[in-house]
């Protein structure tokens, strides 16, 4: 039997590669944007993609079942109710699907969205038996789902209590649990687990969702911990939704006079370069969202996702269409190819002697002579406010890094604004947000946030009952 998890490290994101090496047949599950890694494993074991099968419609980013079936000619299953807008094989509950020996059966799973469903493996050489389950966006490693992207929250989450009760947890504590996410994507909780799998009966044992027995409890606590919606989600619900997407995204080659047209125009331009190279130089009024960390493509979507032309300026070229793929994913291709990217990356613009423009940047070991000079109110918390309320520095403002769209209110663009988070990351971004909306003087905090600000003995404010 052929088995292999592919990871979009970006979204956190798990797709599969399931079949039969001596049937020579395999499937795909919930396959990502970019498809070349399937093409090639199914060289590599010489088998035939058939078969595309999605868990459900994904809200955080595109599918690549259009450009696989482009590929392979391989039928795509979804379940009935997402009645999608491109050929397909619907499937309902408990519906199976025989690839040699390799059986899969349909376990309806709604809560996430509607037509959330789970698939069941077995190994028909081994026995009769499951073995695995691939959970979609239902049961991860550590955590649940979270249920606020198609239905109303608590509806959602009732779903998934009922789904998770009524069919994952009456599975054998032996069933091998393979999910659609890790720790880091959007469409799970706190809680979510680095770990590619886990077990029935680890989860039942160690999940702490699972542990909550009582129906409006799971609810409560569900809700209670969601954090902000994945940006354009509705939009990528809906490229999902058909037509197929069949094409790659090839972005222009722009020389820095062209960039500099395009910016003047309207464009976004987006830094893939490390926060540091973008503190030492950058195009003045460009944002900074660096390739080398996680998430990037949802940054991308929040901050520059609204942005009729976003232009990529990396180390070389190669960043640039890096950057591009990462942002197709989460279905920005329209923008970035109405872009592009900075031919040859900075060091075309650097030749030319175009203007830059610097970010100062500090270490929270050396935040304090900074922090006496500035008003409490020029320091700009830019963590969620969950992790504002727990613990801050007095008299600094909260507005979360994905919602600066201007000055916030009580900041004076005029003076120094210092920015932290929690590790320095995301306070990269905000900080070239705050000097593009034209703050000028700007004070990027790395090495840590407000948490070792904390641990090295600066004054932190926190509610009574944790002080």
């Amino acid at each position: 039997m052929i088995f292999r998890q592919v990871v979009h490290d970006d979204l956190g994101c798990a797709s599969y590669l399931i079949g039969d090496d001596k049937a020579a047949v395999a499937a795909v599950v919930d396959p990502r944007f970019e498809i070349d890694e399937y093409l090639e494993l199914a060289r590599y074991l010489g088998v035939r993609i058939t078969d595309i099968f999605e868990t459900h419609n994904h809200a955080d980013h595109v599918s690549g079942h259009g450009r696989l079936r482009a590929a392979t000619g391989a039928t795509i299953h979804v379940h009935r109710l997402v009645a999608p807008e491109f050929d397909h094989e619907p499937f309902d509950h408990g519906d199976e699907f025989v690839l040699g020996a390799l059986r899969i059966r349909a376990l309806h799973t709604p809560g996430h969205r509607p037509e959330h469903t789970c698939f069941l493996l077995t190994d028909l050489r081994r026995g009769e038996e499951p073995w695995a389950v691939l959970t979609g966006d239902s049961l991860f490693v550590g955590d649940v789902a979270r249920p606020d992207l198609a239905v109303e929250r608590t509806e959602g989450a009732r779903g998934i209590f009922r789904s998770l009760r009524d069919q994952l947890l009456t599975l054998p504590d032996y069933i091998e649990v393979w999910p659609g996410h890790l720790g880091g994507s959007m469409c799970g909780g706190p809680g979510m687990d680095l770990k590619v799998a886990s077990t029935i009966g680890f989860e039942r044992h160690h999940n702490e969702m699972l542990a909550i027995d009582d129906e409006q409890e799971f609810i409560d606590a569900s809700v209670s911990k969601l954090g902000a919606q994945p940006p354009n989600f509705q939009a990528i619900v809906a490229l999902n939704h058909g037509p197929l997407l069949t094409e790659s995204t090839e972005l222009p080659r722009l020389h820095p006079h062209e960039l500099e047209q395009r910016q003047r125009d309207g464009a976004v331009v987006v830094d893939v370069r490390t926060d540091l190279q973008f503190a030492e130089g950058h195009v003045p009024g460009s944002l900074s969202i660096p390739l080398a960390r996680g998430g990037f493509g949802t940054k991308l979507a929040w901050v520059a996702g609204d942005a009729e032309q976003i232009i990529f300026v990396g180390s070389d070229d190669a960043d640039g269409r890096l950057a591009g793929a990462l942002a197709a994913s989460v279905g920005l291709a329209g923008r970035v190819c109405a872009g592009g990217l900075l031919a040859d990356g900075w060091t075309s613009w650097s030749a030319d002697e175009r203007p830059v423009q610097t970010l100062e940047r500090v270490s929270v070991a050396e935040l304090g002579p900074y922090l006496e000079r500035t008003a409490p109110s020029q320091v700009l918390d830019v963590r969620e406010r969950a992790e504002y309320d727990e613990a801050h520095l007095p008299g600094s403002i909260n507005v979360p890094w994905h919602d600066i769209d201007g000055i916030p209110a009580g900041v004076n663009p005029q003076e120094r604004v210092i920015v932290i988070c929690a590790s320095g990351q995301r306070a990269a971004t905000a900080a070239s947000l705050l000097q593009r909306h034209g703050a000028r003087d700007v004070l990027h905090v790395v090495d840590g946030g407000v948490a070792r600000w904390g641990a090295l003995g600066g004054t932190l404010r926190r509610p009574a009952a944790l002080a």
